[in-house]
């Protein structure tokens, strides 16, 4: 053996010795000999889309690369043979996705106009030379309600008096292209565009006040009851078209409206509808979904769905206390619906998990004393360390989390900071809910190739790729986040993106039995997909 020959054994080995911690090298024997044949082709792909598509110049993105700024890439992202694959691909559990914020916004004002009873008013008349700059609210109001308006742009429009949302939208300026205007408008506000994202709030402090607006006025329109169904079934059918099989949907239970159980309006326009109804909705319609796919031979796609009982981690201590004994009162009630429980927000800005300990250390008393059995105690699932704070008051969250006991971490945008914490990740199997197009769009990195996932796969700290707000940022399902995972690294492959697919049904509140139905379903879908990547490559290059 020469030495040249001596010197690439030994870098062949270090190479191998470096990334044995990785998911895909630990199980490494788990997939078939044609999912091996699936990655190959799917590697070289990537390789030839680097340069037949992210290497030239397209329309308003002079310099593309793979992995780049979502919002400007995604329409170059569409025209990838490597992302209509992964359009295909089953991906197992969804594990964080906040309910509120997960159908596009233009099929949200389609539901609204369904209903008369909304309405929408602006902070000033709109005009084209204010719409920009206006700020909007929805709201169904009460039959007996009478408006005074019939439009937000007529000279006569008073700033703040409510509008029909229909009437509104029939009387848009001309000047703003009548309906068809007002509905980009609305969509508009709804969603987070490149310019939001990339010019006037590039930084993470200002992308949270465009996100907060934006999720506010979001809420506006999802929590009336006759939108509530209709959106959770919305949410439910454009989730497993993506290839999702279960889901554990985080829902915002605060705030309350003193001592009632209240935020949801009802038909009538009235604040009223109390917590036990929207997860009673919400159990309805995961029970008609079932029968309707179960009608259709495809009851198979689709495992079942699950809530993380969240609230805004800005109350008082407390006030807490109110939240938590409410959490377990609909696990009574739901027992297999309630999956965890959660606080959630911009962790830089609202109270950090240790402010609340007293009330979080006896959670499981506070259970044990209220009849719930030791196997129906409800989990932390907590959001920590979403920052690129180092020793920050969110970075420290993470320290927290743990020692409280967190099932798993939702973001953990931070934890390659600290080596302790990704080793009990590791040996505890606590996985992160990495969200990579949120972090990208919120402005923790500025693209994919310099997020941190790599560091987290290479150290072997388990995760699961999660969407967070699809109807903000426009990820819709979890297609675009592997996409960008994908397209962003040369060692990561289709092997990789299925076992962290496999493993995050592994790391879902699923009981035992659950979870080998889940798996023995997820295995069987998958070896039909490698099939079909394999014998349509075959079909291409002959």
């Amino acid at each position: 053996m020469t030495s040249l020959d001596e010197y690439h054994r030994k870098r062949t080995q270090l190479i191998a010795d470096d990334r044995a911690l990785r998911v895909d090298s630990v199980n490494g024997d788990r997939f078939s000999e044609k999912s091996r044949q699936a990655d190959v082709i799917l590697r070289r792909i990537r390789k030839e889309e680097a340069k037949s598509i992210w290497a030239i110049e397209h329309d308003n993105v002079p310099h593309p690369f793979p992995g780049m700024e979502f919002l400007t890439g995604k329409h170059i992202i569409l025209k990838t043979q490597l992302f209509n694959i992964i359009t295909k691909m089953p991906k197992g559990a969804l594990l964080h996705v906040h309910l509120d914020l997960t159908v596009n916004g233009n099929t949200l004002l389609a539901l609204a106009l369904q209903h008369s009873s909304f309405h929408i008013r602006a902070s000033a008349r709109v005009t084209p030379a204010s719409i920009k700059s206006v700020d909007i609210e929805f709201r169904p109001l009460p039959s007996n309600f009478v408006p005074k308006y019939i439009s937000l742009c007529l000279p006569t429009y008073k700033p703040g008096q409510w509008v029909p949302l229909r009437r509104a939208r029939e009387h848009f300026d001309a000047a703003l292209d009548g309906t068809q205007g007002f509905d980009r408008w609305i969509a508009s506000c709804l969603t987070i565009n490149p310019s939001d994202a990339y010019i006037t709030h590039n930084n993470n402090i200002r992308m949270w006040d465009k996100f907060t607006v934006a999720a506010r006025l979001t809420g506006n329109l999802v929590y009336f009851a006759p939108v509530w169904r209709a959106y959770i079934r919305q949410f439910l059918e454009e989730t497993i078209i993506d290839g999702v099989s279960y889901v554990e949907a985080r829902i915002n239970f605060s705030p309350k409206v003193s001592l009632a159980l209240l935020f949801m309006i009802g038909p009538d326009g009235e604040l009223n509808v109390p917590h036990k109804e929207w997860l009673s909705m919400f159990q309805d319609v995961l029970v008609e979904f079932h029968g309707s796919l179960q009608a259709q031979g495809r009851d198979d796609e689709f495992i079942g769905a699950k809530i993380i009982y969240t609230i805004i981690r800005n109350c008082e201590p407390e006030e807490l206390e109110w939240y938590l004994n409410d959490c377990i009162e609909m696990k009574k009630l739901f027992p297999g619906i309630i999956a965890g429980f959660d606080l959630v927000g911009d962790e830089n800005a609202f109270r950090p998990l240790k402010d609340y300990l007293p009330q979080l250390l006896s959670f499981s008393t506070l259970q044990t004393s209220q009849g719930l059995p030791e196997h129906h105690h409800i989990p932390f699932i907590f959001h920590a360390g979403e920052t690129t704070g180092d020793g920050s008051m969110a970075d420290d969250n993470l320290y927290d989390a743990l020692l409280l006991g967190t099932k798993r971490i939702g973001h953990g945008f931070s934890l390659v900071k600290h080596p302790k914490l990704m080793s009990m990740c590791r040996e505890r199997g606590i996985a992160l809910e990495v969200c990579p197009i949120s972090n990208e769009i919120l402005r923790l990195t500025a693209s994919m190739p310099m997020h941190p996932l790599p560091i987290l796969i290479n150290h072997g700290v388990p995760v699961a790729l999660s969407s967070d707000d699809p109807s903000l940022f426009q990820n819709m399902g979890l297609s675009f986040d592997f996409f960008q995972v994908l397209a962003a690294s040369d060692v990561t492959g289709l092997l990789t993106l299925g076992h962290i697919a496999r493993d995050s049904i592994q790391y879902s509140m699923l009981t035992a039995d659950e979870k080998a139905h889940a798996t023995l379903k997820w295995e069987e879908r998958w070896e039909r997909f490698v099939d079909e990547i394999v014998e349509f490559d075959g079909m291409r290059r002959n």
